[in-house]
């Protein structure tokens, strides 16, 4: 998928770095700190910051506080996932003239990613780029928040012990994002494998920035597809089953020619299949993350599909 830098966000797949620059240590004269009045104690130094301090973990996102004003993640929103909300930083090697990066993630609606580099308490955020979805109300609203202070040099402040840690971002305008480290084993119960799950569709997408829009599908109508290690794809339209070849390679899945019942489908269902007959008819790209699954074409369509709930 060819990706372009975000100048206001920019289409990519997420693709990136965070890189731990020379963090270096607390610098000193050498002379003892003690004085009279701390009881003969030496202060505690903080300790340096380091990229697998923020890395590895999922990051959920609480607020953004803009001008001394909060405003929390939309939780209430039910339209969008924002309950899947994550940023993650992954350490490696930038790649050169790639845009978009592993540094990032989703706060409910579009995703995104970006070039990171830990520096001291410094995470400088470069090459930030995102999908296009249009997604309207109070998540699109908190997510150009947060995509505005999410890019540039940002102070980063860690407290709390592991598992329930706080990560603050501050931008030079003062300006800051706060997250709270997810924990583990419910991170863990979430992800499931792209192949040999089933993925029900719930959204279709069509364009890109304030053209975009995205669209639940309508009550009763349930859609879904599985990918199988076989290299074949079977599911439903949302009226007829269908089965056929599905070529998986990095960030790409290129459908062949699939064949299907040949049941009459009306109303809303029959306008959902036809828009997936058309969908599921050549080369899309794909983000995979912990339960959700999201294609898009060369057109800027796309849809969201979500694994089916964990039993209990």
């Amino acid at each position: 998928m060819k990706r372009t830098t975000r100048m206001k966000y920019a289409a990519v797949a997420l693709v990136g770095t965070v890189v731990l620059a020379a963090c270096g240590t607390e610098s000193g004269d050498g002379s003892d700190s003690r004085s009279a009045g701390d009881g003969g104690k030496t202060p505690e130094t903080p300790r340096t910051l380091k990229a697998s301090d923020i890395a590895g973990v999922e990051w959920v996102p609480l607020k953004v506080t803009v001008k001394g004003k909060d405003h929390p993640l939309p939780t209430d929103e039910k339209q969008f996932p924002v309950d899947e909300a994550r940023i993650t930083f992954k350490p490696g090697a930038a790649e050169p003239d790639v845009f978009g990066g592993d540094s990032g993630g989703t706060v409910g609606c579009n995703s995104f990613g970006a070039d990171a580099k830990l520096d001291g308490d410094t995470l400088k955020i470069t090459d930030l780029a995102a999908t296009q979805m249009g997604c309207l109300g109070p998540v699109q609203e908190f997510e150009n928040r947060f995509l505005d202070v999410f890019d540039g040099s940002l102070k980063v402040a860690l407290k709390g012990r592991d598992g329930s840690r706080t990560l603050t971002l501050t931008s030079t305008d003062g300006d800051s994002i706060t997250l709270r480290e997810q924990k583990k084993d419910k991170a863990d119960a979430k992800a499931v494998p792209l192949k040999g799950t089933k993925w029900t569709i719930d959204t279709l997408t069509s364009g890109t920035g304030d053209d975009g829009s995205a669209q639940s599908l309508p009550e009763g109508v349930e859609p879904h597809l599985t990918l199988a290690e076989n290299g074949t794809v079977s599911g439903n339209y949302g009226c007829n089953t269908f089965r056929g070849k599905a070529d998986v390679k990095s960030g790409t899945i290129e459908f062949g020619r699939l064949s299907s019942t040949k049941m009459a489908c009306q109303g809303k269902a029959r306008k959902t299949e036809l828009a997936l007959i058309d969908f599921f008819s050549g080369k899309v790209s794909y983000q995979h993350k912990d339960r959700t699954l999201t294609l898009t074409n060369a057109s800027g369509e796309g849809l969201v599909a979500h694994a089916e709930p964990e039993k209990k």
